[in-house]
């Protein structure tokens, strides 16, 4: 009697926690119906709960079963859909804001292990020679073989001055090392920038937080109010970015669009197909730009390289992208929890998605680590088609008649442009005397930009001659 009884109050309370969570969300999603053989489930759920509850060799809290039970919901569906507990989800929403305490890592799980997708620039991490594709095997001691993404953010991130230890594997190492690091209040300055050779432009975006296009837009005037009389090109280095907020990417491209779509969203219901477009800006940025991009580059840098690319407002370059092409919708739950789930793919302007192939570049310049004395190799990104459940790619071609017309247009004045540019093949770059000799990216990126500007200037005198040599007809 007493057993039927908790059974008859675990599943009420469930269908309680469901409808809750339903009315909260209706302005969001659309509430359908749930089926019949949905309710038969929850029945095995809860017959499972009590047996563990009444039998397992010590008591048990029903919030970490029932935790445990979403998370593993979550985890069965794709690598990027998760639940976040209330410590999580706080960390989350502080983590958006640009700062917070911990090491400067981005992880992903990879084949069990916790896998360094990229350090951050200016962190503990950073700064204590952390590489991507290292392996996290131990944190202070423990292994973090099959623990989850979240539970390992959880235990890195700590208060300032706190040590902890990381047993890292690489793959030139003969065995694993430990890294002992220092927490620290991680700051993530979104916008760096800088003038190189006195005419050229350089900005940086390191991830996409709440306030990265104002960032951006006030690097720009500076840039332009330090160069006189004009900046003659933009290097945008979107390399190792991780992502971030999607407003914020498309606020980013639309600094540098007048027209056309930017991005736009697909998902099962209406709330998730949306399109984002252009505006005619008040400060037009007219010089040419080269896109930095890498394995590093993911999520909403992908949206803005994509959407750059496809309306051939800059010339990207580097090597083939994340791929990370799928939208994450943060919903949040009674108890102070949140829900990451995966609620639809995003598109370039042209229909391409990237989802698990990545934006290629369109001038390819591989990065090269040295491994020994006089010995380099290409370097190794962990990509979205590595991860285990990613969602398979989709393409759609719903661009429209017009935007194609436009983007043809572009496509030619692009094709052009490589056809005079002499440094279109894949050699090796001169070093610039005021540019890091080591970045050969960088190096490349000035190289096409000055090019640029000479075959502008050789197009504009040539112009001029022709129009000089017209002579007047005879009456």
């Amino acid at each position: 009697m007493q057993r039927a009884w908790i059974k008859t109050q675990w599943i009420a309370l469930f269908c309680l926690f469901l409808c809750l969570g339903l009315f909260g969300l209706r302005d969001n999603f659309e509430v359908r119906a749930v089926p019949d053989e949905t309710y038969e489930k929850l029945r095995i759920f809860t017959d499972v709960l009590e047996k563990v509850q009444q039998n397992y060799l010590e008591p048990v809290d029903s919030k970490k079963l029932i935790y445990g039970a979403i998370k593993g919901m979550l985890e069965s569906l794709d690598a990027h859909s998760a639940f976040l507990d209330p410590d999580i989800y706080k960390e989350l929403q502080v983590e958006t804001k640009g700062s917070f305490g911990g090491l400067g890592i981005e992880i992903t799980v990879r084949d069990g292990l916790l896998t360094i997708v990229s350090p951050i620039e200016d962190t503990p991490a950073f700064r204590a020679g952390l590489k991507a594709g290292d392996k996290i095997l131990k944190i202070d001691g423990e292994f973090t073989k099959d623990l989850s993404l979240f539970e390992a953010v959880k235990r890195m991130r700590g208060k300032k001055g706190s040590k902890i230890v990381l047993t890292i594997a690489r793959e030139d190492l003969p065995e694993p090392m430990d890294v002992t690091l220092v927490r620290d209040i991680i700051k993530i300055r979104s916008v760096k920038s800088r003038v190189i050779d006195n005419e050229y432009a350089y900005v940086r975006i390191t991830q996409f937080q709440e306030d990265t296009a104002r960032e951006l837009k006030k690097s720009l005037e500076d840039l332009e109010a330090q160069v006189q009389p004009g900046i003659k090109g933009l290097v945008l280095d979107l390399r190792n970015n991780p992502g971030g907020l999607l407003d914020q990417a498309v606020q980013v491209s639309d600094e540098f669009l007048e027209s056309g779509k930017i991005v736009y969203t697909d998902g099962r219901i209406e709330s998730q197909k949306m399109e984002f477009y252009a505006h005619p800006q008040k400060d037009k940025h007219a010089y040419s730009m080269v896109v930095l991009v890498n394995g590093g580059s993911a999520s909403a840098s992908e949206i803005v390289a994509g959407a750059l690319q496809d309306h051939h407002r800059g010339v990207i370059l580097g090597t083939t992208t994340f791929g990370k092409g799928s939208v994450q919708t943060i919903i949040p739950l009674e108890d102070g929890s949140g829900l990451k789930l995966t609620t639809a793919q995003y598109f370039t302007p042209s229909g391409r998605s990237i989802q698990a192939k990545g934006i290629e570049p369109d001038i390819v310049v591989p990065e090269k680590v040295k491994v020994g004395a006089g010995e380099e190799r290409p370097v190794q990104f962990l990509r979205e088609r590595d991860l285990q459940r990613h969602l398979e790619m989709q393409n759609q071609g719903e661009t429209t008649g017009e935007e194609k017309k436009d983007l043809e247009k572009k496509d030619l004045e692009k094709k052009d442009l490589e056809k005079k540019d002499p440094v279109q093949d894949t050699g090796e770059a001169t070093p610039e005397k005021t540019v890091e000799q080591e970045d050969v990216q960088l190096n490349r990126a000035i190289e096409i930009l000055k090019s640029w500007e000479i075959f502008q200037a050789f197009d504009m005198r040539k112009s001029t001659v022709a129009m000089d040599s017209v002579q007047p007809a005879t009456p």
